[in-house]
């Protein structure tokens, strides 16, 4: 066995079946043995967690919108990668839109490599995206590297990346089931939401519905214009064509909680369809949102409380099985808070940095275990994009990437502490519990106690579009 080059270990180390004390030996940057706590060697360097700390797994982010190149004004490679690093994130997935070009295509992916190079603090993987006409795509963006594939059945935002039909799915379901590349899937039909759409009037920010009057400015207001029938429906389809196809599926950021029986349901019958939520579905509720504070404006929407409830009994359960940030930025002026109009603000949650206190903060409050957090943000998303062997977990092989946590310790969000491009999120002001004090990337440290690495050492994941 190699001579470890590090030591990390602590009295509550997250491993894969259990939370006990630990020692990890670490050489060349993969976890070669993990042993008692006092199985030690002096002659090299050891990390103490200390009583207080948890020793978990590097955070794996799935749903990460970084937006270079193209947009990346909106969020870029070393800004989002450095968020990741302060908040325990050691590897995440960028999403194949709002960068321009779309990574939709070989030579989509090829840019985004180019623009992320030398860049990243973090390791970074990519999603091709699946849209009208590009079935022919799907093979070369596979040998290329990316880790799977992400469609829209409602308009995305951006034109560059066109929603698909359920006709345009089935030209590319047998392509996608007979790689076995998993499709993620923006569940939210049209038709509902335009069955939904309201005559907004320009009235005063503060106004409510009871008026008769649809005010822009109103949470509620925009809660209608994105009902739970448009969600609802879209999992029923994928549910269908998953079925009839064999092919992997998996529906990311569900808000509606009304979908759950029809997924327990598939699930049950053998479907391959795995579901992620957000840590903003889990944390706010409808109610508590005030007319005009767009920067809670996601789509699809943050709902009622009852609702949140039932997410969360599903993410125990584990009908839903992860938790990840979809961290969406843009320039704080697309948010329109000036004039707070929900229907035209931009719609995306910054959180990249906050995913882990997020969570477990409302987590423990349910009687969540540290076990059970691993298990949603760093094990799970792991085996999604197929890194389950190196990522998300602390075994023997694995890459030795890892972060020490104190769940106790309470922080008030203050945006100048996020390392997001821009700012604006929901979270500030809030007071959340579980203070990020180290991340090693590859038993390399990353983060140290509000330090980040004056170097960027991630790699780009599985890519071979160079």
């Amino acid at each position: 066995m190699p001579f470890p080059q590090l030591i990390i270990r602590g009295q509550r180390i997250v491993l894969p079946d259990s939370t006990a004390p630990a020692s990890i030996h670490i050489h060349t940057g993969i976890i070669t043995k993990i042993s008692s706590f006092d199985d030690v060697n002096s002659n090299c360097e050891i990390v103490e967690a200390g009583d207080a700390s948890i020793v978990m797994p590097g955070l794996v982010d799935t749903h990460v919108h970084i937006n270079e190149p193209g947009r990346t004004d909106w969020e870029g490679f070393a800004t989002a990668t450095r968020a990741a690093a302060a908040g325990g994130v050691t590897t995440l997935v960028d999403m194949p839109l709002n960068s321009v070009p779309p990574t939709t295509s070989v030579e989509g992916l090829k840019a985004k490599v180019e623009a992320a190079r030398g860049q990243c603090y973090v390791d970074v993987g990519f999603w091709g995206g699946v849209i009208p006409g590009n079935t022919h795509e799907i093979a070369a963006l596979i040998e290329a590297g990316v880790v799977g594939f992400k469609c829209f059945l409602i308009h995305s935002g951006v034109d560059e990346f066109p929603n698909v039909t359920e006709q345009d799915l089935r030209m590319a379901m047998p392509e996608l089931t007979s790689l076995g590349a998993v499709l993620i899937v923006h569940a939210e039909m049209p038709a509902p939401i335009k069955r939904a759409a309201v005559p907004a009037c320009h009235c005063p920010a503060g106004g409510t519905l009871d008026d008769g009057n649809f005010y822009p400015s109103a949470y509620k207001t925009f809660l209608e214009s994105r009902p739970r029938a448009a969600e609802n429906e879209a999992v029923k389809l994928m549910i269908k064509l998953g079925r009839e196809f064999g092919a992997r599926i998996h529906i990311v950021h569900l808000s509606s909680a009304d979908a759950l029986s029809m997924l327990r349901e598939a699930r049950a019958n053998g479907v391959s369809i795995t579901v992620e939520t957000c840590p903003h579905y889990l944390v706010f509720a409808a109610e508590e949102i005030s007319d005009g504070a767009t920067e809670f404006k996601c789509c699809p929407p943050i709902r009622e409380r009852e609702n949140r409830e039932q997410l969360w009994q599903a993410l125990g359960e584990g009908t839903i099985d992860m938790v990840v940030s979809d961290h969406s930025p843009c320039p704080p002026d697309m948010k329109l808070r000036d004039s707070g109009d929900f229907l035209k603000a931009w719609g995306g949650i910054s959180s990249l940095q906050l995913r882990l206190p997020a969570t477990w903060t409302d987590a423990q409050q349910r009687g969540h275990s540290i076990g059970d957090l691993a298990r949603w943000l760093c094990q799970a998303p792991g085996v999604l994009v197929g890194l389950a062997g190196r990522k998300g977990a602390i075994r023997i092989g694995g890459d030795a990437d890892i972060v020490i946590w104190n769940p106790q310790k309470e922080f008030l969000v203050e945006p100048d502490m996020l390392h997001h491009r821009h700012k604006l999120t929901p979270y500030a002001g809030r007071t959340l519990s579980g203070v990020v004090e180290k991340t090693f990337l590859r038993g390399q440290k990353i983060y140290d106690a509000g330090e980040l690495a004056t170097e960027p050492r991630g790699l780009l994941l599985q890519v071979n579009a160079e």
